[in-house]
């Protein structure tokens, strides 16, 4: 079977849920919806994994692509299998992936959007100074015998390897009947939907990488997974993901290189900032995005930035606390001394007086735990694990394996979390990009590139909003523009109309490499007069405008000449009849 060339190879992943996942959903269609396009356990009984999000995080290198995925479940669910099939267009290599990466990446570079409230001085001792509000807007295998098996037209498993919790198998070639036919005869459910969607596939020359969880492991031991391969494209392919997937689904990518990153094949939104609700911190953001990345010449096919920037906004000391494996190599008997070493790296702390459950400090250390040093089964956790040497006699010591326990902690701990220390440290600079889309718009797999001459988008964006001496308050936002209202003390966001658009930019990537975005959509003169025409319309409801146009608005008082600056008098009327400060885009 003929292969792209190394340059076009790409991962091919596909997105569900609440942000971005390596699945495709083949389930049956009673439960496609509530699998969110997650490969269920198989059988009459079969549960869906519930998931809270999913996360991909891309490093392009010189010859090859990494990929980072992080699929995030609910530890209450019922599922107790869980698996997906990935696109590939060359055998990948595989590696356990860290969450805490995931955790530090997520926190470092959400979207927060906030107010600062200033009061204007009117000479009765008013407070000039201002409170801020905000809140956030929102991560080496042995080659396979190339046997078919017994079903004709069935694809060659080219690589069979165990990667931390998971079994993995690399297929190649065969018919899309066959393909389905593997899948459902090793334990993937299947939508008959899927066979049109993988043909198309299997036309293109692609793998595919097959996952789950082994026979051994559950729910709980899910962790990220890092593939990497040659090529120079991170692509995410969705059209699989378009038969389980819900209305304006969440896509999230994150992409550590040494400038920005930007979607080659999909268009880039600058969303318009009235239509954030800036009192309530944007909570109407997904709304805001989804309409603007559906807006005419984005046509559902658009991502925004969410951050561009510095990577030390991602914390790593919160990826990797200085763990080591070596000492537990120590206790080659029994394990009493055990979670004492693992409180001594600040692992782990239990404490039975305090009459809590122990805490854990990496998602993946209690199932490691609870296999090497399981607890009786009349103690609880923290009873046992604050105190192994009362228990000495009840410790399973069969069960106790230090050698095990060691390259367990290495392969699903310590080494991901190094690995992902130095990524972050090699690459100086962070894109996050979002974006939703429906199942009617999977129909084109986004690719994405680096391009150097793009300027910084910051994460943390505050509006001032400024009270005045008659009563009535103003709204600065980063950009410049001020909106006004007529009552402080009763303040909603303006609606402005039908006719003001959602997207205030549409670009384009330029096929030339490192060049500027070509501008599709440029909606700012519009914003700008709709805005023009809300504050005129503020200033004729302000207190005074019946008996004095000019004091409609602002502070219109006199300030003390205490300070020797003589008597002036403020009105913000004056400063918006001379028109709008222009704001500096972000693109």
């Amino acid at each position: 079977m003929n292969k792209m060339s190394p340059n076009a190879t790409r991962l091919l992943t596909s997105m569900i849920g609440g942000a971005l996942a390596l699945t495709v959903p083949m389930l049956t269609p009673s439960t496609a919806e509530a699998c969110g396009g997650t490969f269920c356990d198989t059988g009459p009984t079969a549960m869906p994994v519930d998931q809270t999000g999913e996360n991909i995080l891309f490093h392009l290198g010189d010859t090859s692509v990494e990929a980072h995925i992080q699929i995030q479940y609910d530890p209450e669910s019922e599922a107790e299998e869980f698996a997906w099939v990935i696109p590939v267009t060359a055998i990948p290599e595989f590696e356990v992936g860290s969450d805490l990466l995931f955790t530090a990446m997520l926190q470092g570079s959400v979207p927060s959007y906030g107010m600062q409230v200033q009061n204007d001085f009117c000479g009765d001792g008013g407070d000039e100074g201002g409170a801020l509000t905000g809140s956030g807007g929102e991560g080496a295998g042995d080659t396979g015998d190339g046997d078919n098996g017994e079903e004709p037209g069935g694809p060659d498993v080219v690589l069979s390897t165990s990667v931390g919790a998971f079994e993995i198998a690399v297929l190649d070639g065969g018919t899309v009947e066959g393909l389905m036919t593997w899948l459902s005869d090793n334990g993937y459910q299947q939508d008959p939907a899927a066979e049109p969607i993988l043909a198309e596939y299997l036309e293109e020359e692609f793998l595919f990488v097959a996952m789950k969880l082994s026979n051994r492991a559950g729910v709980d031991e899910i962790h990220p997974i890092v593939i990497r391969y040659d090529g120079d494209e991170p692509c995410v392919p969705i059209r699989l993901t378009r038969i389980a997937a819900v209305d304006d689904m969440d896509i999230r990518t994150f992409f550590l290189q040494d400038a920005r990153v930007v979607p080659e094949n999909f268009r880039h939104v600058l969303v318009n900032p009235l239509k954030l609700d800036w009192l309530n911190n944007a909570d109407n953001y997904k709304e805001v995005i989804s309409m603007a990345v559906d807006a005419d010449e984005a046509n559902g096919h658009a991502f925004v930035t969410e951050y561009a920037g510095p990577s030390n906004v991602i914390q790593t000391w919160q990826v990797y606390g200085g763990w080591t494996s070596a000492p537990f190599l120590n206790f080659d008997v029994d394990p009493v001394g055990v979670i004492q070493e693992l409180e001594n790296q600040g692992l782990m702390f239990c404490d039975a007086d305090w009459g809590t459950e122990c805490t854990y400090m990496h998602p993946l250390l209690e199932s490691i735990v609870s296999q090497y040093i399981p607890v009786p089964d009349a103690l609880a956790a923290n009873e046992f694990y604050s105190c192994l040497e009362c228990y000495a006699d009840q410790i399973d010591v069969d069960a106790w394996n230090p050698d095990g326990f060691a390259a367990r902690l290495d392969e699903r701990v310590i080494e991901p979390a190094i690995r992902a220390v130095d990524l972050v440290e090699q690459n100086p600079f962070l894109t996050r990009m979002y974006t939703t889309l429906s199942p009617g718009e999977m129909t084109a797999d986004p690719i994405f590139k680096v391009n150097t001459t793009l300027p910084e988008v910051p994460n943390i964006r505050f509006a001032t909003q400024e009270n005045h001496c008659d009563g009535s308050a103003s709204v600065v936002l980063p950009d410049g523009r001020e909106i006004l209202f007529p009552s402080a003390g009763d303040m909603t966001w303006p609606e402005f109309g039908d006719e003001m658009p959602w997207e205030e930019e549409i670009d384009q990537e330029n096929m030339a490499d490192n060049a500027p975005l070509i501008n599709l959509v440029d909606n700012t003169d519009q914003i700008d007069a709709l805005l023009e025409e809300h504050n005129n319309k503020a200033l004729e409801e302000m207190p005074g405008a019946d008996d004095d146009p000019s004091m409609a608005a602002g502070c219109g008082c006199m300030i003390d000449d205490d300070d020797g600056r003589g008597g002036l008098a403020l009105g913000f009327a004056t400063l918006a009849l001379l028109g709008l400060v222009r704001r500096r885009k972000a693109s």
